[in-house]
């Protein structure tokens, strides 16, 4: 696939729905400009017919709200092949309303088109960076992890994953999600493994006479019975090599409440399983983890808080052309200091 630079060449540009599994874009697709808005490919051409295709401009993005950026390394390796200079501000800092985030120049035929691509990759995994760290902060430093893949399309599942982590969760569980961090990914087993197995302490015999020896023991408790019971059953049969089970009571019994999470905390230490740790999932918010934790909550795996996270709206405009400063009306003209922006390109 050549990159598309006309109208004839969008026209051109065909896919074999019979061939093709997935409807998400692949990297050629991307790099190609088959995700551009089809406004910017005629703005190509129209500046190719008058010779202005090349013009040297300054172009700024600046984010709509507060947040966390994320994102800067995907637009980094969609222009590093470019004829292009890039400053922005780090991933994973904080950054304030209408700040602008993000400085590109260079001939505007070098990344005009990529304009709707790499305001998409800012503007969602900002999104989701910024809900992890809400939920990291609410938390006082209790472990987070992000358990969100689900909840959205699997091409961008470790987008999101990894975007949690640069926003301040401490893992997740999506493979790929981890593995573009250099981490290995987080979790036990699912509802599905107890109930085909048919008992809590034969899954978590099972799981801890078959996995690694450096897989933390954390077993699911509230599959069949009351939690608390399942909790000491599993408890009493793997001792001191239980790190912890997990709670995931579903809405329909009230989900995982502080006074839950309580009761299990004091029976654990009454029956001398003080070293048991207490994992919590299943509806977590940023708003109910302070609450968590003081009941005696010892992690957290955030899903649809993570996942649904509203995105950051980003912007850009143009500020100079030809070294000459420029702006639409209700903007100022020219190149907005921000001592915090760093020379990626």
């Amino acid at each position: 696939m050549k990159e598309l630079k006309s109208a004839e060449d969008v026209r051109n540009f065909k896919i074999n729905n019979q061939e093709r599994i997935f409807h998400s874009a692949t990297h050629e697709e991307i790099i190609n400009g088959g995700t551009a808005d089809l406004y910017f490919v005629r703005t190509r051409e129209l500046l190719a017919a008058v010779g202005k295709e090349n013009t040297d401009v300054v172009a700024e993005i600046f984010c709509s709200r507060e947040g966390v950026l994320a994102g800067v390394e995907e637009v980094f390796n969609l222009l590093k092949h470019k004829n292009v200079s890039l400053w922005a501000v780090p991933e994973g800092e904080e950054m304030q309303q209408k700040e602008v985030i993000m400085r590109i120049k260079g001939p505007y035929d070098e990344f005009g088109m990529y304009e709707t691509a790499l305001l998409g990759m800012l503007a969602s995994a900002s999104g989701w960076a910024t809900a992890a760290r809400a939920c990291k902060e609410a938390s006082g430093g209790v472990p987070v992890f992000s358990f969100g893949a689900r909840h959205v399309h699997p091409a961008v599942a470790p987008v999101m994953e990894r975007a949690s982590v640069v926003g301040g969760a401490d893992n997740c569980s999506c493979i790929l999600g981890a593995k573009l961090l250099g981490k290995e990914p987080t979790g036990t087993v699912p509802h599905a493994a107890v109930m085909i197995i048919g008992d809590t302490v034969e899954t978590a015999l099972l799981y801890d006479k078959t996995m690694p020896s450096d897989s933390p023991r954390i077993i699911l408790v509230d599959t069949f019975k009351d939690e608390a019971e399942e909790t000491l059953r599993v408890a009493e049969a793997l001792k001191e090599r239980l790190s912890g089970v997990r709670l995931d009571t579903p809405g329909e019994r009230g989900g995982v409440t502080p006074g839950l999470v309580r009761e299990i905390r004091a029976r654990l230490d009454q029956q001398g399983f003080s070293h048991v740790q207490i994992f919590v999932s299943g509806g977590i918010t940023a708003e109910r983890i302070p609450q968590l934790v003081e009941a005696g909550a010892d992690a957290f795996g955030v899903g649809s808080y993570i996942s649904s996270a509203r995105p950051i709206d980003m912007t850009m405009d143009l500020k100079e052309i030809d070294g000459k400063p420029v702006a639409k009306r209700g903007r100022i003209p020219g190149i907005t200091d921000n001592p915090r922006l760093v020379c990626y390109l």
